[in-house]
């Protein structure tokens, strides 16, 4: 359980859940006018610290540097929503609520307040934004008023994809080549003193052949692959402006039968 003099611990450092996964960070305290003893610890929550829950403190525990309590995450954020009035006192009916959502039984800890935390309108908040504890009971009559800031910051997510694929086409190409070729001419020579000699050598009269072998170019393709260029994908961060609107909070406290100097007002 949280002793009084551990509250400055308390405020405004981490509270964790029975899992060891972090909830949000401890703004107020509540204490009990019957025993003088912390009932309620409201956790500051949601997106940016804009939600506060309350959880009870009774069985909770200081954990080196954080507030460890004894029920999960979801259910503390889940946590019925519940009005403050300007005093920072719950309601009974609102704490009542709260007992039933945690399961706690209402009757035997009102019975007995060593047990639980007693009414909730003997509940008290002792912190401001800030988070410096006050004091409870009869002896100070000092009131707190406090004030909700807003807190903006950033989160990274992911906005898109780029993708690389590489695929294959065919396309046509044309290219001209000279190409060459043999063809047969035939050529006769009259006999002469100069071929004569030559040309009656053999038989007389005879049949025969003579072959002459042609040639032609054709084109011939052939493709291999060639390198032509590299290409990656870069990312650059590029800074905005964007403007964050948001409502916040604040406690106003208004006097009766006293001046601006606190001093009460002459009855005429």
């Amino acid at each position: 359980m949280i002793t009084r003099e551990q509250i400055d611990t308390v405020l405004d450092h981490p509270v964790h859940d029975a899992r060891g996964d972090k909830i949000g960070d401890a703004r107020h305290v509540f204490f009990d006018d019957v025993t003088g003893e912390p009932e309620w610890v409201s956790v500051r929550t949601g997106l940016f610290g804009t939600s506060e829950s309350f959880v009870p403190i009774h069985d909770a525990a200081l954990v080196e540097d954080h507030l460890e309590v004894p029920y999960a995450k979801d259910q503390v954020k889940d946590a019925p929503n519940v009005d403050i009035d300007a005093g920072g006192h719950l309601s009974e009916q609102e704490e009542q609520r709260l007992y039933q959502y945690y399961g706690i039984d209402w009757d035997a800890s009102w019975q007995d307040p060593h047990a639980g935390t007693g009414r909730a309108t003997g509940t008290t908040d002792t912190t401001g934004t800030t988070g410096t504890t006050g004091t409870v009971g009869a002896a100070d009559e000092a009131m707190t008023r406090s004030e909700e800031e807003m807190h903006v910051g950033v989160e990274r997510r992911e906005s898109g994809r780029a993708r690389l694929r590489k695929y294959v086409v065919t396309e046509e190409q044309q290219y001209t080549v000279p190409v060459r070729h043999e063809e047969v001419r035939v050529e006769r020579e009259p006999i002469t003193d100069a071929n004569r000699d030559r040309a009656m050598t053999g038989p007389d009269i005879t049949e025969a052949e003579h072959d002459v072998t042609l040639y032609e170019e054709q084109p011939v393709v052939e493709t291999r692959a060639v390198p032509k260029e590299r290409v990656r994908l870069t990312t650059e961060e590029v800074t905005e402006e964007e403007t964050v609107t948001g409502e916040v909070r604040k406690e106003r406290i208004e006097t009766e039968g006293t001046d601006e100097q606190g001093d009460q007002r002459r009855r005429h």
